[in-house]
């Protein structure tokens, strides 16, 4: 039988200390106007699930899918901003 502590200390080198790296909070920093859209839109929907859809919950939900759609926008050019493109093309 093969003695596996050897191998321990390979696999327990660095522990999960379970907090975000700097990296991680900065991603869902940017992401987060996105967040709340989506919160907004999944909030406005629920509202509509248990009795039928009045004209003021159609425009609720309608303008919730618009801020998300926006949102998704506005953080693709800004992620696509960083990027270069090689060429020089556009």
């Amino acid at each position: 039988m093969k003695s596996i502590a050897a191998l321990q200390a390979v696999v327990t080198a660095v522990p999960f200390d379970g907090e975000p790296s700097t990296a991680e909070l900065d991603a869902i920093e940017a992401e987060l106007p996105l967040i709340l859209a989506e919160v907004d839109l999944l909030d406005a929907q629920i509202m509509t699930t248990d009795r039928p859809a009045s004209e003021l919950d159609t425009r609720r939900v309608r303008r919730a899918r618009n801020r998300v759609l926006a949102a998704r926008r506005d953080l693709t050019n800004r992620t696509a901003g960083g990027l270069s493109v090689p060429g020089g093309a556009a």
